[in-house]
């Protein structure tokens, strides 16, 4: 070998090592903020850990620490590709920072959102804040938006000195969990999964008036709001909101899964038992709160006689498309039941033709409990998630004390 193979071999090690310190990220609790259109920011943190020779980040809303491993980088280029809806960070690392875009992959084209994070930061809002002028613990009743849009919601918070966490209840499912301060006179909550990138500012007007609201989601999206403390706020029944039509007693579709296969309610394996029929699509997050859920649930009762599937109702009807998306979703929650491609959009007035027998379908996940007999029993609207606490136990308890029921029951002769 000549001399000066060995000084290129040298100079090719140093620039292959001085590569990979440029693009290590510092490990420890960062904070990240989206910007939107209207310059307000989304906040959230995310701690970076070494995994083997890789890094994989735990984005941090309240109690939940949402796991992506799929982190790549080149030169000084960063790529954070989310486990799930459908979306990605392309960043450059300057210095210690991370700046770029973060990118939704809509259906028809990308969003991008400029995004910023720093290393060593874990403050969310503000590195200092006011003294609280309020603790708005508790349940308060939120009103969002005007006219026909308007939407009443339950919230929910805890205050621990400035910390604000908690969350708001729909009728279709909740805001999952939020993580925020109380400062001065001023509420401030937010989240992010990569579905979800909300945050929400209000006056405190006193310990039971909040004003002033602003609903900020995603890039442009601005919403007004209002609430009011209630210890009895509540939403409608669940199990009220969706029903068959006059005449039914059964639903029947026939769609394909993931290997193409047509799977219909008529198949053997469904005779004579308990079937969850879960309409869901992999960009809501209700959706894959339900679907971690139902994954523990399947493997509970599985053997005592209920079957689940997945119907799902993507933004593209593109048969492709749609099973990509869901075998991520297949893959993230290691999914044992079918997941069927209806070729049906999300937008819910398809969605109810695909399946003509409902009245309506008011959101997703929509949940119809089918029992031994093939006849509809309940159809549950929306899903309450681990980030609402009490309610998501709650849920849990009746859910399965229905499915013991049906499972006694025996058939029809």
């Amino acid at each position: 070998m000549t001399f000066k193979n060995i000084i290129a071999g040298i100079c090719g090690l140093l620039f292959l090592q001085t590569g990979f310190a440029q693009t290590k990220l510092k490990t420890g609790v960062w904070r990240g903020a989206l910007k939107t259109k209207s310059g307000t920011e989304i906040p959230f943190n995310f701690e970076v850990n070494n995994s083997g020779s890789k890094q994989q980040l735990a984005i941090i809303n309240g109690a939940e620490h949402f796991k992506v491993t799929d982190v790549a980088t080149k030169g000084d280029s960063v790529f954070i590709h989310m486990p799930l809806f459908n979306s990605e960070f392309k960043l450059k690392l300057n210095g210690d920072s991370l700046n770029g875009n973060w990118v939704r992959h809509l259906a028809d084209n990308d969003l991008l959102v400029p995004f910023g994070a720093r290393p060593n930061t874990s403050w969310r809002f503000f590195k200092n804040t006011e003294k609280p002028a309020f603790n708005i613990g508790g349940r308060w009743s939120a009103v969002f938006g005007e006219g026909e849009g308007r939407d009443t919601t339950v919230g929910e918070f805890k205050q621990d000195g400035n910390r604000l966490t908690g969350t708001f209840l729909t009728t279709t499912g909740d805001y999952r969990y939020l993580e925020g301060s109380v400062s001065g006179n001023k509420l401030y909550l937010s989240t992010f999964d990569g579905g979800h990138a909300y945050t929400f500012t209000a006056t405190i007007s006193d310990d039971k008036t909040l004003t002033d609201g602003k609903f900020f989601a995603g890039y442009s999206s601005v919403q007004a709001w209002t609430a009011v403390k209630d210890e009895n706020a509540k939403l409608p029944d669940a199990y009220s909101l969706t029903s068959l039509k006059p005449g039914y007693k059964k639903i029947t579709f026939s769609f394909k899964d993931l290997d193409g296969k047509t799977i219909s309610l008529d198949d053997a394996r469904f005779r004579n038992k308990v079937v969850i029929v879960q309409i869901l699509g992999s960009w809501c997050p209700n959706c894959m709160d339900e679907t971690a859920y139902m994954v523990n649930y399947y493997n509970k009762y599985h053997d005592k006689g209920v079957e689940v599937i997945g119907l799902a109702y993507e933004r593209t009807t593109d048969f492709e498309k749609s099973k990509k998306a869901l075998q991520q979703v297949k893959n993230r929650f290691k999914v044992p039941y079918p997941l069927l491609v209806t070729g049906y959009t999300s937008d819910k007035k398809q969605t109810a033709q695909s399946l003509p027998m409902l009245s309506k379908v008011v959101g997703f996940p929509t949940t119809i409990i089918i029992d031994k007999n093939g006849d509809v029993q309940k159809i549950h609207t929306g899903f309450s998630g681990p980030g609402t606490g009490e309610h998501y136990t709650e849920f849990i308890t009746e859910f399965e004390k229905l499915t013991d029921e049906l499972i006694q029951a025996p058939p029809a002769p």
